[in-house]
């Protein structure tokens, strides 16, 4: 159910040469390599993931493990749009309206929320328009 998370790193070249050689056995490789963070992801197979940029992204910054971004898979922008609405309503501070963050990808529509303790919260959809009825 989770679609991805990212952590902030001290070294990015470090860290990049680590997660690369520990997560190969498990069947991951660099996905994605940008200044701005490092994506992994399995490519093929039964556990392939669903984000096409990977579900493990280390990005530069200060380590703050009490500061995590979860980010859970949606399968309809409807879903996304329902996570944010009940979260709001539930309590949560809204940190990005449902929309697409085509700086992402062309298709990846999300929604953001700051939990009770602030985490950062997201709820996200890869399929081009994919509404509640499947049709896009």
């Amino acid at each position: 159910m989770l679609d991805h998370l990212c952590i902030t790193v001290s070294d990015l070249a470090q860290s990049k040469r680590f997660y690369a050689r520990a997560l190969a056995p498990l069947g991951y490789r660099m996905t994605i390599d940008r200044a701005e963070g490092v994506g992994f992801g399995v490519v093929a197979g039964a556990l392939r993931s669903r984000d096409p940029d990977g579900e493990f992204w280390i990005a530069p910054g200060t380590p703050r493990p009490e500061l995590v971004h979860f980010a859970f898979a949606a399968e309809t922008h409807a879903d996304v749009d329902a996570f944010h609405a009940e979260a709001v309503a539930a309590g949560g501070e809204d940190n990005g309206a449902p929309g697409l963050r085509v700086r992402y990808h062309p298709h990846y529509y999300a929604a953001f929320i700051l939990d009770p303790d602030r985490y950062n919260i997201e709820a996200v959809c890869h399929d081009a328009a994919r509404h509640s009825d499947g049709k896009h």
